[in-house]
């Protein structure tokens, strides 16, 4: 029987007993070895923890505010990045990839929608930007880091709801994206009940293992009896 019923169930329970790190650790022994996006994207402050259904958005570099050639979309201001924006549900992450890290794909004023929308965080393959009314609002943002040059005149957002890949890491529309200060690991949907299931076995033996050690026990008995370390 599943240990949650809803995502709003899911996912507090993963914010209070589980952290990427045990996450991942299961989801190598299921052969998903591919799941961490690379380590640059980090969060902005160290305690920030966002979990939630991927919205995913392509980006693309431009060399002009004002598109002149045959795609109608590169002629509008910021491409689609503000219908993406508009269409984030509750419990979503906006995660954009797609272009290179010359300026910020993500800010204030687009954290403030999404928060009003009831989105849950946003993880970007470049930089973010108004650092300090994203921390005043606290909401979760994971970035390469700080940059304040702006993507107006240099990206467009060219879609969205579309599969994506980071260095390796595919993600679909729907996936689960956990990130906290060890990173950003992705969960697909066709394995997320399994994944859950067994990280929250996991993180609560892991619990009896500390304890043991605490009490004495050495690294190689703990491995022994309860197969954690």
């Amino acid at each position: 029987m599943s240990l949650w019923k809803t995502d709003d169930e899911l996912f507090q329970l993963a914010r209070q007993e589980l952290f990427t790190a045990v996450v991942g650790d299961i989801m190598d022994k299921m052969g998903l070895l591919h799941q961490f996006l690379p380590p640059q994207i980090q969060p902005l402050r160290e305690d920030m923890v966002t979990i939630g259904r991927a919205m995913t958005v392509l980006e693309a570099d431009v060399f002009s505010e004002n598109g002149s050639g045959k795609n109608p979309i590169l002629n509008r201001a910021f491409g689609l990045m503000l219908e993406a924006l508009d269409d984030l549900k509750r419990n979503e992450v906006y995660i954009c990839t797609g272009s290179s890290p010359r300026y910020a794909l993500w800010g204030e004023l687009m954290a403030t929608r999404a928060s009003k929308l009831g989105a849950v965080g946003a993880v970007v393959d470049g930089y973010s930007r108004d650092t300090t009314g994203i921390l005043t609002m606290n909401f979760p943002t994971f970035s390469h880091g700080r940059y304040a040059q702006d993507q107006a005149p240099r990206g467009k957002v060219i879609d969205f709801r579309v599969p994506l890949e980071i260095e390796g890491v595919s993600i679909k529309p729907g996936d689960i994206v956990f990130g906290d200060i060890d990173g950003v690991c992705i969960i697909p949907g066709h394995a997320e009940v399994e994944v859950f299931t067994r990280a929250l076995e996991k993180a609560r033996g892991e619990k009896l293992v500390k304890k043991a050690i605490e009490s004495g026990m050495s690294a190689r008995e703990a491995f022994d009896k309860f197969g954690i370390m």
